[in-house]
């Protein structure tokens, strides 16, 4: 029997078959790119595991997370009542101001209050400096009101009470602000003085004599806190510093056995403080307000991990810490039939565990961390995005059937010379001179069809000629780009070749050079060009550094460019030329927003393990809202920076080479101007003299 003949039916079952195959592919595509970015999603999700680490572990090198590896449980309770802290150091030089100040900044330790006020209740890590309570704040108020010597009436100054609670056991002490006397001239002392502490009963009535063991001190600073208040009677900031004499923790000490420091019961000692002002006795600060804000604890390392991420810290000796988790994200609906897809797309590397461990080695002990990674969240969160794609794939699937019908009902008798001129368009379209003059004239007519094919054949006479000037442009431009990377890279390969040895200075302002080019063909970005510069960070004297770029600012058309501050060799830890860079930027800006015929002022101090360079002009004040991100890429006060050629990438290039040589920068307003602070570590000058 002889079968029919099919060729009736080819072109019929060639454009079914084009339909089902467009089906196809449009599935099997969703597919690999479902493929794909899993893969995708999972290398992201390693990089951020990497970079997430890196974070915690930054955050707990800092003073402020030694403090909380100090104290692993403060953030677990509430913020007030206060409670000590214990301090990765033996005691406070209380009686001085700036150590104070350090000690708590550099620490961490202190919550913050609205109105510049701040509290910090600690102790030290060596019982035997005594066992007292530290506290150190601030507070702001008017003129300091001194209590009289001898009058019984505390309620005539400012003063501060204190209540102390341990072990069954209530303290409390009222200080009134007392003036000090210059011996030489009988004056009192301004804007500094003392607190005397008396015993205090439970009504507030002083008992006795002042303690002998009780020591305070009471800074307020000459300026107004706020500066368009009147300079007379304006509110001004004041810095408290006071040693607690507890007995109990004192006592404990010369008991045998030797007691355990830190106290065991430290988290349950209660600390509360107020600063009162004269008269009825109108309380300027309450440690135990509800707009209290705690410093960091472990428990603020939770939020940088992701949903199913954990997070383990503990000691060397393998006691734990504490142990954190990432917050559970919000379900959301996903298909259960694209989950399992999911959970079965094959990607490199995916069955591996993902875990890192770090060690931390500080002043006060060795911790161990573990984070370990949950690789599930990437097909949870993959699946949720898939589901809701999905429903657009199956549009794009319905879409094709009802082209398909459409085109069966309506064209298909006339669709197989469609289909032969497409093919031929098509191979002309993957040719490298684009679409050729294909012959449609048969096509043409007053039906769609041959509309179709009118506008077909003017619309790939347009394309040719678009490609064909493209084709141009780009021949153009590549041989300029060629031409400007020779022009400019050949004498770099010159000055290379005589400059060869990185210790040569000139060999790293070429280098820098050439990451620039690389930066201009697009290869790095500015901030990568930035952050890859290798810095060779040595001894430096930065008395003469200074001297020398006082010397030489009016060079460069800044004048009245005054030092003060240390006189002499001062040895500390830097790159000079990088140094050079990072003042040169600031005393640009400074140069730039001062006041006209003003000095630029660069002040030099230092203590035992770091020096600090000032840097101040008289001019306006940095908005607030960007006084915290001057030093971010791409950020400038002016609206056409662009257009004026400031890219806002000076004090982020100052802040990458000072963090590169283990400095800080940072920048304040003051009353009358702004000053921008660069601190580094000191060398010996053992280690200056040698070199």
């Amino acid at each position: 029997m002889r079968l029919p003949s099919l060729a009736p039916y080819r072109l019929r079952l060639l454009f079914r078959l084009a339909f089902l195959l467009l089906a196809l592919a449009t599935l099997m595509r969703a597919i690999y790119l479902l493929q794909e970015e899993k893969q995708r999603s999972y290398r992201t999700y390693r990089a951020s595991f990497a970079k997430t680490i890196e974070q915690i572990v930054a955050k707990l090198r800092h003073p402020a997370g030694q403090l909380a590896l100090l104290n692993p449980s403060s953030g677990r309770q509430a913020v007030t009542p206060l409670h000590p802290l214990l301090l990765p150091l033996a005691a406070i030089d209380f009686d001085d101001q700036t150590k104070v100040q350090q000690a708590v900044e550099m620490a961490g330790c202190q919550v913050q209050y609205k109105d510049y006020g701040s509290v910090c209740v600690a102790i030290g890590n060596n019982p035997w400096a005594g066992g007292f309570i530290y506290l150190a704040g601030s507070f702001v108020a008017g003129p300091l009101q001194p209590h009289p010597r001898g009058v019984g009436d505390l309620s005539v100054a400012h003063r501060i009470r204190v209540q102390v609670a341990l072990r069954d056991q209530q303290y409390r002490w009222l200080a009134p602000y007392e003036t000090l006397v210059d011996v030489a001239n009988g004056s009192a002392l301004p804007n500094r003085g003392r607190l005397t502490g008396f015993a205090e009963s439970d009504n507030g009535t002083p008992l006795g004599k002042p303690e002998r063991d009780f020591r305070g001190w009471l800074w307020q600073q000459p300026d107004c806190a706020q500066p368009q208040q009147p300079a007379g009677a304006c509110d001004r900031r004041a810095f408290f510093s006071i040693r607690l004499p507890v007995a109990v923790l004192r006592d404990a000490l010369f008991r045998k056995p030797l007691p355990v420091w830190p106290p065991a019961d430290l988290e349950q000692m209660r600390v509360h403080l107020q600063v009162l002002a004269p008269g009825d006795g109108q309380v300027l600060l309450d440690s135990d307000s509800k707009d209290a804000t705690a410093p960091f604890s472990l428990a603020d390392l939770a939020p940088l991990l992701l949903p199913g991420e954990t997070l383990q810290i503990g000691k060397a000796d393998g006691r734990p810490l504490i142990a954190l988790s990432g917050s559970e994200a919000q379900p959301e609906d996903s298909s259960r039939l694209i989950s399992g897809l999911i959970r079965r797309l094959p990607v490199d590397g995916y069955d591996a565990p993902i875990q890192a461990s770090e060690r931390i080695s500080t002043a006060v002990g060795v911790y161990q961390l573990q984070l370990h990674g949950d690789i599930r969240s990437v097909n949870k969160s993959l699946s949720v995005v898939a589901t809701r794609v999905s429903w657009f794939v199956g549009a794009m699937l319905a879409a094709i059937c009802l082209a398909w019908l459409l085109i069966e009902i309506g064209i298909i008798r006339r669709i197989t010379v469609l289909t032969r001129r497409a093919a031929a368009i098509s191979r002309s379209m993957q040719g490298s001179d684009g679409p050729d003059h294909s012959n449609l004239a048969d096509l043409r007519g007053a039906d769609e069809l041959g509309v179709l094919a009118t506008g077909l054949y003017d619309l790939l006479l347009r394309v040719k000629d678009d490609i064909a000037r493209e084709h141009i442009r780009a021949e153009q431009e590549k041989d300029m780009w060629h031409a400007v990377g020779h022009e400019i890279m050949s004498p770099l390969q010159s000055l290379l070749a005589l400059h060869g040895t990185p210790d040569d200075p000139s060999h790293r302002y070429i280098s820098r050079m050439q990451q620039a080019i690389r930066v201009l063909y697009g290869q790095a970005s500015p901030s990568e060009a930035f952050q890859s510069t290798n810095l060779q960070v040595g001894v430096l004297d930065i008395h003469a550094f200074l001297l020398n770029v006082a010397a030489n600012a009016p060079c460069v058309g800044i004048d009245r460019v005054e030092l003060s501050g240390v006189d002499g060799p001062l040895a500390a830890r830097a790159d000079e030329y990088s140094l050079e860079d990072v003042v040169t930027h600031v005393l640009r800006n400074a140069d730039r927003y001062r006041t006209p015929g003003s000095a630029i002022h660069i002040s030099l101090t230092a203590d035992e393990s770091a020096c600090r360079i000032g840097i101040r002009n008289v001019g306006p004040n940095i908005a607030a809202e960007l006084i915290e991100r001057i030093f971010e890429y791409g950020v400038s006060d002016q609206q056409d920076a662009a257009a004026n050629g400031n890219r806002g990438q000076g004090l982020f290039v100052a802040k990458t080479y000072m963090a590169k040589m283990g400095g800080t920068i940072g920048a304040s307003n003051l009353a009358d101007g702004v000053e921008f602070t660069l601190s580094l570590q000191r060398a010996s000058s053992a280690a200056l003299e040698g070199k």
